[in-house]
């Protein structure tokens, strides 16, 4: 996002657009004049997104042009990759030397202005996929459940930051930002929440049900607290095919008393699997605060024979520094963590979420701890980002997410042969599969693959 023209002009990112489910051609649409000789030579000298003063007739783009902001551009980024330390709230650990010598829980992260600036940007464009959802809900678009994670977005950038493509995650049905984080785009997002075909899973699933194996994400799950099982599961097979990956298994305050959390816990204790279990404690479960429902509210502590370590699940920085540390300490067993965080939504869409709580107390804790303001406010403290660049930023990410709505909104439906296919792994067009009546069935009588 180099700059130094006041008078530049924007050019929206085609990559960022992309990653919103944005066409290409609507990518351009924004650019100043430019012919086609220059659109290619912006684009192999990868400043789509640049600002870019035109200084040809009639406002049109030269070759100057380009080695000038290719120049800003140079000298920008390496101001915002210079290395600064920023510091949070302590952390509080459990057995932490269950292993052997217990690690030092860190107080700062090492970034930089240009990381922050990319964790923000991700963040709010969480944060406006979820609002798009909610509005899509109320105005009857998306059909079944739908829980939303506005409120939680430092825990699920923060784990990403940390993380890597060869570890797995899966989650509850609270899981739109993971899908969006591994890879899908926000229009991919929305269309499965609006049924259809190009959604993740094209249509079929709906919000409980997201999916992307490609990247290791396992879902979305409907059942509370059985992804724990899964996650055991999968840290099985990264320890099976030593990949060096580790299992997320994320569950939420409400789960943490399920007893096949304790039966996943167990096991991979005993066969010390690479599985961190990761608690993101928003405070009120279904609708009952965690001190009427836990006799322990320590969640990190439950793992009784497992490092446990706490912390500030509305700090992105915290939280990718934490995960850092557990991940470091999966490589000898299974973790517990737990993220101090706070949903802004009831649990789903069917609730108010204001009968077991009030307006002033979600008021203040946006107010005081909101994850998406705070990594605002990493980025503007650098003195290298400033008020008016964020706000372009937000003005393009609310642009991006409008448009992806659209394309959702206007995506086609999965064709009514959809019902048949995806039932069974390496099912062939002949597998009979009986339909509510023997006309209406599927396949071939008698075929079995």
């Amino acid at each position: 996002r180099a700059s130094g023209c006041t008078d530049a002009k924007i050019m929206l990112s085609v990559a960022r657009r992309a990653r919103c489910g944005v066409p290409a051609a609507r990518c351009m649409s924004s650019l100043v004049k430019v012919s086609p000789t220059m659109a290619k030579l912006i684009r192999d000298m990868g400043l789509e997104g640049v600002y870019i003063t035109p200084s040809g007739p009639k406002d049109t783009v030269t070759k100057p042009d380009i080695d000038a902001a290719a120049a800003a551009k140079a000298a920008k980024d390496k101001e915002l990759a210079k290395p600064l330390t920023i510091d949070f709230r302590p952390m509080e650990g459990w057995e932490l030397d269950y292993y052997g010598t217990a690690p030092t829980l860190p107080t700062s992260a090492t970034t930089s202005a240009g990381e922050l600036l990319e964790y923000y940007e991700t963040m709010y464009t969480m944060r406006r996929m979820e609002i798009a959802t909610d509005v899509l809900y109320k105005g009857k678009f998306v059909a079944g459940f739908c829980h939303l994670y506005d409120g939680q977005e430092g825990v699920g950038m923060g784990l990403e930051a940390a993380a890597t493509m060869t570890d797995s995650i899966v989650t509850s049905y609270r899981d739109h930002c993971y899908q969006y984080t591994r890879g899908s785009t926000v229009a991919e997002v929305l269309g499965e929440l609006l049924g259809k075909y190009i959604g993740p899973a094209k249509g079929k699933g709906g919000s409980m049900h997201m999916y992307k194996a490609d990247n290791n994400f396992y879902g979305g799950n409907g059942i509370v607290g059985a992804q724990t099982s899964l996650g055991a599961g999968l840290a099985f097979a990264h320890k099976y095919a030593e990949d060096g990956g580790v299992a997320f298994a994320l569950y939420g305050d409400g789960a943490a008393n399920q007893g096949q959390l304790f039966e996943a816990a167990n096991i991979a204790a005993l066969l010390k699997l690479p599985v961190i279990f990761v608690c993101e404690n928003n405070q009120y479960a279904m609708g009952t605060s965690l001190a009427r429902g836990s006799a322990c509210t320590d969640y990190y502590t439950r793992g009784q024979y497992m490092p446990g370590i706490k912390v500030d699940g509305m700090d992105v920085l915290a939280v990718r520094e934490a995960v850092k540390v557990a991940k470091e300490l999966a490589k000898e067993g299974p973790v517990m963590m737990e993220m101090d965080t706070y949903r802004y939504h009831g649990h789903s869409m069917s609730d108010p979420g204001i009968t077991y709580r009030n307006r002033d107390e979600v008021s203040q804790v946006r107010a005081a701890r909101d994850p998406v303001d705070r990594a605002k406010r990493y980025c503007i403290d650098t003195e290298l980002v400033t008020e008016a660049e964020i706000k372009e930023i937000d003005k393009e990410i609310k642009a991006e997410v409008v448009a992806a709505v659209e394309a959702a909104k206007s995506a086609p439906m999965p064709d009514p042969s959809e019902l048949w296919t995806d039932i069974h792994v390496g099912q062939t067009k002949d597998f009979f599969m009986r339909g509510p009546d023997i006309t209406t069935s599927s396949g071939v009588y008698g075929t079995v693959v």
